[in-house]
């Protein structure tokens, strides 16, 4: 078994974990990203620290938090020069390079950083014949952005000479937003089933909530469909033509980035190397595919929540596996250095889970999640300010709902409000119980130990958020 295993880090953007079949699925099949699971593990609850774009991808590269490496919304681009696991694996000795969507700014200071060699989108970059940025300047490449991003990474690592290990991240495009197919899955999906939820009033949730900007009913654009509805569909019937539009697109988007997944795992076959190389494929988030009426992230609610993360190393870790322990996006960047054994730096923050998978001194399990999302009231989708704590069973949100004058953020502040799920009475986030007698002392130990997590990582509470009543009880027991 190799010590050092090269690395093919896969990542789509806005891909839901249950539009994958290994994740039971009910609206597609992606037997290839399932092949991934059965050859290693798949993570059941992988949860996104801040369910954008711009800050996961940033979370993700240096295994930091918002607040800390600074990539808060979609308009604060990276400090590049900041400290990532491609720079720590490159000074070991590893080969490195990014191929596909960056979205975390261009230009000096924000280009990427500490890979041999990158060619990157512009911004959110095109599905057809996409504009690929890299120190050599910006250049057209015909053709479909899934199949060209794939074919460079392969060029990139067949270019590579001598024995020292390589990581290439091969982040794609899809299946983000406008939602443009290849012409192979193009109306491949048809007559969907609806999501349960689909109908939802939000009845017992907050304003913060029922503010946001993402109903399929209200939301979608001409773009997004591509054809405008038939003329004399009433509401309720309009809603369900746009969500099978949608997801039409969608979803073939999805078949074409398990087909680049499938390319993947037989090009590292046919090297001989695909027992001893670390495969990830994973998402920048989740996404709502028409759960309570939306489409989109940002909202701490499961769908948006949930990140699909599923790993193989054969040479190294057992097949067929589940991990249903509490991780984060933020924990990746510990997780490769330990596969690769190469030091952390100090810097990072979550916790590495490598131990979990191997049985080799791991650590302590996650009581809990912490989550915050920063970009509020945009004009696009008006999502609220909020942060809020998961464990296994309980999630407690708090809609503090002030932009706090970030770009990218709107000037209006709101009311704070309270949610809080039963995820074992309630699975499907239905009932906020923030107010109920029931759920009382619930609620005081999530609060206090929200507080205590988000000390530790160095955050700090909006202004109006009390104290939680068992920290200010007892002060010392919030050390």
């Amino acid at each position: 078994m190799s010590t050092r295993p090269n690395m093919v880090l896969v990542m789509s953007d806005d891909h839901a974990a249950h539009a994958i079949g290994a994740y039971g699925s009910v609206v597609n099949t992606t037997p290839r990203i399932d092949e991934i699971a059965e050859l290693g593990w798949r993570f059941e609850n992988c949860f996104a620290a801040n369910a954008l774009c711009s800050p996961s991808r940033a979370s993700i590269l240096t295994g930091t938090h918002s607040h800390v490496n600074g990539v808060t919304t979609l308009a604060t681009p990276i400090d590049s020069g900041q400290p990532t696991f491609i720079t720590q694996l490159r000074e070991a000795g590893y080969r490195t390079a990014i191929i596909g969507k960056w979205h975390m700014g261009d230009g000096e200071g924000h280009d990427p950083q500490g890979f041999d060699h990158w060619e990157v989108l512009i911004d959110q970059g095109e599905y057809h014949d996409p504009r690929l940025l890299s120190p050599s300047g910006l250049r057209t490449v015909p053709g479909y952005a899934t199949d060209i991003i794939t074919e460079l990474a392969i060029d990139w690592v067949e270019s590579l000479e001598g024995d020292a290990p390589w990581c290439v991240l091969v982040y794609h495009k899809a299946p983000h937003r406008p939602w443009e197919p290849d012409e192979k899955h193009r109306g491949r999906f048809t007559d969907l089933p609806v999501p349960a939820t689909f109908d939802d009033d939000y009845r017992s949730r907050s304003a913060s909530v029922r503010r946001a900007a993402m109903r399929i009913a209200e939301q979608l654009t001409i773009e997004d469909v591509k054809r405008t509805p038939p003329e004399g569909l009433d509401y309720e019937e309009r809603a369900i033509w746009l969500y099978q539009r949608y997801m039409e697109d969608y979803l073939a988007c999805v078949a074409s980035v398990d087909d680049s997944v499938g390319r993947l795992i037989d090009w590292l076959r046919g090297r001989g190397e695909f027992d001893d190389t670390l495969l990830m494929y994973t998402s920048d988030q989740g996404f709502f595919l028409g759960e309570h009426g939306w489409f989109d992230k940002r909202l701490m609610f499961e769908e948006s929540l949930r990140m699909p993360l599923v790993l193989s190393w054969p040479a190294a870790i057992p097949a067929g596996r589940v991990h249903d322990g509490i991780v984060t996006n933020v924990d990746f960047a510990q997780t490769l250095l330990d596969a690769a054994r190469v030091a952390h730096h100090p810097r990072m923050q979550g916790r590495s889970f490598w131990g979990d998978l191997t049985g080799v001194d791991p650590e302590p399990p996650a009581e809990g999640m912490y989550y915050r999302y920063w970009e509020h009231d945009d004009p696009h989708h008006r999502a609220p300010a909020h942060y809020g704590y998961r464990t296994d069973r309980y999630k407690l949100i708090y809609y503090y709902n002030d932009g706090l004058g970030l770009p990218g953020a709107g000037p209006r502040v709101y009311d704070p409000e309270w949610e809080l799920y039963d995820l074992e009475r309630d699975p499907d986030e239905l009932r906020n119980v923030a107010h109920e007698p029931e759920y009382a002392d619930v609620r005081d130990e999530l609060d206090a130990a929200m507080w205590r997590l988000q000390a530790s990582l160095g955050d700090v509470p909006h202004s109006s958020q009390p104290m939680p009543r068992l920290i200010a009880e007892h002060p010392a027991a919030s050390l």
